[in-house]
């Protein structure tokens, strides 16, 4: 059944185009450093906010008016899956990404949600045969169901524990039926609203353990997709041990999993753990550690995630140069973990939303692509550390300095002199790239 058919196909039409369903800049044939945008730029349509939300907050019943949503049940399960691969087709996405309870609901019983799985799981494969839009990943929910209210893998319950590590089991096992690329382990609940009540260091070797079975299991089904862990600080849960890469990171190298795991980062996360899009990406990236990303921006008033589309060009020149610079995303991809606007309910706004989005990253990949072509970031950085080229600074890089010999030389100074950050200037030389970047 067509659900979208008073939608046509959306195509490249170019900057000067006025037809609101199409692309102006993300032309998925165009090459941008010798691949084309469509291969470097890998979008994926979260299955979650564009099928199952219904647009509810804390303080209103849900706006959205979605044709499949005459349906309840498994029927409707079903009905969101022939919706979907319609969208993917006129979108002309490679890729989509869901939790388990995204595309089938949740039996009385594990085993019946496991039997509803399998027969969407069945209905999918089916449908992707003859379709070009792939699984980037898929994950379960271990959060929402009211018995994660004290966490998954770091519930103080072991029956949860158990239930949680059977999702997971059954998520690795679709994820490879339908050839996932990656999978996500994202936190959802592990975490802590209080220490006056919580073993820390109990739920941390829990959730390591729980880890490495995951791990283990992949290898004994020989699952091969690349194992993501997506960060965040806070939501539900007061302080989440997943807060930021950096926190991340710490967790994988004492649970000897970093050699198992990268980042799945969002943006809207970053912000609310006080940091930038982009500076998670680059500690990701000098890590190795980067994988793919949930393309969003969070709202600059509110401190909550938001999940809007991406349409900060700023935001996007800068994590593109991160992805750019970390020679693209590997098996990732740019996976648009991002939600319409309450007000914006209609099924047309999905493609509106997409296609701002597609759009903004695609100004993002030229302009990086441009500034990386011309070496303005890396000739500034290279200038500024230039005091590390040569005399002591070159035997400190080369660790043949001791505090004896920094010493030595600091006694020698008659004056240190430091040079201007002119940090206003690479900002206005960005701007210069953005604004030029199509004049032509």
């Amino acid at each position: 059944m067509a659900y979208l058919k008073e939608m046509n196909k959306i195509t490249y039409e170019g900057p000067k185009s006025t037809n609101p369903l199409a692309f102006k800049f993300y032309n998925p044939d165009e090459k941008v450093g010798g691949k084309t945008m469509e291969e470097i730029l890998r979008f994926g349509v979260a299955y979650w906010h564009t099928f199952t939300e219904d647009l509810t907050d804390p303080f209103g019943a849900g706006t959205a008016i979605r044709p499949w949503d005459t349906y309840k049940g498994m029927d409707l399960a079903k009905a969101r899956v022939e919706a979907a691969f319609e969208f993917f087709e006129k979108l002309n996405v490679p890729y989509f990404c869901f939790h388990d309870v995204d595309i089938a609901p949740e039996g009385d019983t594990l085993a019946e949600s496991n039997r509803n799985l399998d027969t969407i799981v069945a209905m999918i494969k089916e449908y992707m045969k003859d379709s070009k839009t792939k699984l980037l990943w898929n994950t379960v929910n271990n959060f929402t169901h009211p018995r994660f209210v004290h966490g998954a893998g770091s519930s103080n319950n072991a029956d949860v524990f158990a239930y949680a590590a059977a999702k997971v089991k059954k998520g690795l096992e679709i994820g490879k039926e339908l050839g996932a690329e990656n999978y996500v382990f994202w936190g959802g609940r592990e975490g802590y609203e209080t220490l006056l009540n919580t073993d820390m260091k109990l739920e941390l070797d829990n959730l390591g353990r729980f880890f490495h079975m995951a791990v283990d299991y992949a290898k004994e089904i020989a699952f091969e997709a690349q194992f993501l862990i997506e960060p965040k600080p806070k939501e539900p849960t007061s302080h989440q041990y997943d807060f930021d890469v950096a926190s991340g990171y710490a967790f994988l190298q004492n649970y000897d999993l970093q050699d198992h795991f990268k980042f799945n980062i969002e943006a809207n996360h970053a912000t609310l753990a006080g940091h930038t899009f982009e500076h998670e990406l680059h500690y990701a990236r000098i890590h190795n550690m980067l994988g793919s990303v949930d393309a969003n921006q969070g709202h600059p008033l509110l401190g909550w995630d938001t999940d809007e589309f991406p349409t900060d060009l700023y935001s996007t020149t800068l994590a593109m140069y991160e992805i750019l610079k970390n020679g693209g995303l590997g098996r990732g991809g740019l996976n648009f973990d991002a939600k319409v606007r309450r007000g914006s309910f209609v099924p047309e706004d999905l493609f509106h939303a997409h296609i701002a989005g597609m759009d903004s990253f695609a100004v993002g990949l030229k302009v990086a692509q441009r500034l990386i072509d011309d070496k303005v970031l890396e000739n500034v950085v290279e200038d500024r550390y230039s005091s590390y080229k040569e005399g002591i600074g070159r035997d400190i890089v080369e660790g043949k300095a001791d505090f004896h010999k920094l010493e030595e030389h600091a006694l020698g100074l008659k004056e240190i002199r430091n040079e201007s950050g002119k940090l206003e200037r690479i900002k206005a030389i960005i701007n210069q790239y953005l604004l030029t970047a199509f004049a032509e």
